[in-house]
């Protein structure tokens, strides 16, 4: 598939999954900051906009084009419950015994570890609340929303959704300061197994989360607000 560099990142990676992948390879975020142009990406991040071009020229995968995400909102606000909450709620307990266990173990020989105890509790206790609203009030709101077609009597959802989307940026900073303190969760060679998992459950994380807040930022919100800005005009 031809890339227009012109194109948001994050219309790219809905456009083909696989994309994601591929710019988390050249360190580009394409969720938190999915607004802007490839060109624009790569230039502030000082990469070769051909090569980059290029690499997210892929072939086409009928499975690329079948793991299109949903068309009503409300089906895809639920898509990321089951997907992304389900594996955070599962993962954020278990990792942050991993992190503990290591920065008591390691801690003296690996300062590094103070930075990555200190960004993943943070984290956590930014993701858990955060999940909770987007479960309790604001899903629920953009269910209704689609449904009844109607101004909602509760008021607009414009300023939940912004406050959602820094919460994000929050969190990604959060991971990026471990990604940094890690050196890209590079493995040291003393490293335990506990380490080693820990490592690994970071990286992983991470790389969800990517996924989940795409799906929020570049999909999910914009299409609730054009509804409701639809929906108040008539």
């Amino acid at each position: 598939m031809a890339v227009e560099t012109s194109t948001t990142l994050g219309d790219l990676v809905t456009e083909d999954p696989r994309r994601a992948r591929i710019l988390e390879r050249y360190g580009i975020d394409y969720c938190c900051h999915g607004e802007r142009s490839l060109a624009d990406a790569v230039g502030q991040d000082g990469l070769d906009l051909a090569e980059v071009a290029a690499a997210l020229d892929l072939p086409a995968d009928t499975a690329a084009a079948g793991s299109a995400p949903p068309k009503e909102n409300a089906a895809l606000a639920h898509d990321i419950v089951d997907t992304h909450h389900a594996y955070m709620w599962e993962e954020m307990p278990r990792l942050q015994a991993l992190v503990e266990k290591v920065h008591t173990v390691h801690g003296e020989r690996h300062p590094e570890l103070a930075r990555v105890h200190a960004a993943y509790a943070a984290a956590a206790a930014a993701l858990d609340p955060h999940m909770t609203t987007e479960e309790r009030v604001v899903f629920p709101a953009i269910t209704r929303l689609e449904r009844a077609q109607a101004p909602s009597a509760s008021g607009s959802l414009e300023q939940p959704i912004a406050e959602l989307r820094a919460e994000h940026d929050a969190v990604g900073d959060l991971f990026r300061e471990i990604r940094t303190a890690t050196n890209g969760y590079a493995v040291p060679d003393d490293a335990c197994n506990s380490y080693r998992a820990m490592l690994k459950g970071l990286e992983e994380m991470e790389l969800d989360l990517h996924e989940h807040i795409h799906k929020e930022n570049n999909i999910l919100f914009p299409r609730v607000l054009e509804l409701e800005r639809q929906v108040s005009a008539r």
